[in-house]
């Protein structure tokens, strides 16, 4: 007896979930339904998704009933309290926040490097790293696999839709109140004019500016998306021990994450055979002619599905590092392109 599984998407009124409703109707349609779920204050907007017009329940236990993989795009208090609902009512959960990400029992999967990890799944909950890690590891990850990675010091630079519309939101409107004033202009003059309630979700004015900060604060001076870039790509890449140093950035982008990445493996590595991975690895894009201005940039990559690498360097005192320059769609790439192929995964396990 065949099955067309029932796929419901909880946030798909947020900043990832317009990006995800895109990758839904531009793919091979395996779904027998879609169902759109989100807060209250959102439900009874109408999307549009595979050409249809959809309402957006308000997310309650009635809305996850019935439905085989529940997507969830949701801040982590929300999943973690309504992923088990799901799963109870009978669904596999695909989770995009960090509530189940170090879970022993989930697991964590970009699909392109550890597929088999989607087997065994007791809590019936699988897990998607964040979208600094989602930029940084179909190319790492591929590397490792011809090098041996021992270790890695990475610097994000991370576009504001990262943080949410509102962080977007913040930064348009700043970048207007600051629209004429140098570069140079002196830090105090950005802040008034921007004003303690011109930040939105930002710790300090974006427009003209970087903030070495991205996450909540944990331990040690680290951040949360440092500490997390760490921990997912430890258990992604089945290296409990790695190396791994990170700082994270804020940059006046809007939609696009870049990262340095300083890769040091086992093996001596060369630039042309690094170019050969990155260049048949799936899920990455080599673009790398800086002598004629070829190197990714987020104006380039917004809208595409790959991580783009470039500035591939070997590092000059080390014949077994590389350092790389690497870029994708945050929203796209970084969160809704990975949990839809986790999901289609799910559902290639139903009978057709």
């Amino acid at each position: 007896m065949t099955h067309r599984p029932a796929l419901a998407v909880v946030g798909a009124t947020g900043a990832a979930g317009g990006a995800l409703l895109q990758i839904l109707s531009q793919h091979e349609d395996v779904w027998g339904g879609i169902r759109l779920i989100a807060s209250p204050r959102s439900a009874g907007r109408t999307l549009a998704v595979r050409g249809e017009e959809c309402v957006v329940r308000a997310l309650d236990e009635d809305a996850l009933a019935g439905c085989d993989v529940v997507l969830f795009l949701t801040p982590d208090d929300i999943s973690a309290r309504w992923a088990p609902v799901a799963v109870a009512r009978g669904a596999v959960v695909v989770d995009t926040s960090a509530a189940f990400r170090l879970d022993p029992e989930v697991p964590l999967v970009v699909p392109e490097l550890n597929p088999h990890a989607l087997r065994i799944r007791p809590r019936g909950i699988v897990a998607s790293p964040r979208d600094t890690s989602l930029t940084l590891l179909p190319a790492v990850g591929a590397l490792h696999a011809a090098f041996g990675l021992r270790e890695l010091v990475v610097s994000s630079y991370q576009a504001a839709s990262g943080a949410g519309r509102d962080a977007s939101a913040a930064l348009r409107r700043q970048l207007a109140l600051v629209s004429g004033m140098e570069l140079g202009t002196a830090t105090g003059d950005i802040r008034r004019a921007v004003g303690d309630g011109g930040l939105g979700p930002l710790p300090a004015p974006l427009a003209l500016n970087v903030v070495p900060w991205a996450g909540e604060v944990r331990p040690d001076g680290w951040s949360s998306d440092e500490v997390g870039l760490r921990d997912e790509t430890r258990k992604v890449l089945g290296l409990p021990g790695l190396k791994v140093a990170a700082t994270c950035v804020r940059v006046p982008v809007l939609t696009g994450h870049s990262l340095t990445v300083h890769a040091r493996f086992e093996d001596e590595v060369t630039v042309a055979r690094a170019h050969e991975i990155l260049a048949t690895s799936p899920g990455v894009v080599l673009y790398d002619e800086p002598a004629l201005g070829g190197f990714p940039t987020p104006v380039d990559v917004v809208g595409t599905d790959p991580t783009w690498a470039g500035r591939v360097r070997r590092a000059p005192d080390d014949p077994r590092a590389l350092e790389l320059f690497l870029c994708a769609d945050n929203l796209r790439q970084g969160t809704a392109l990975n949990s839809v192929r986790i999901a289609e995964i799910v559902a290639a396990e139903f009978p057709r």
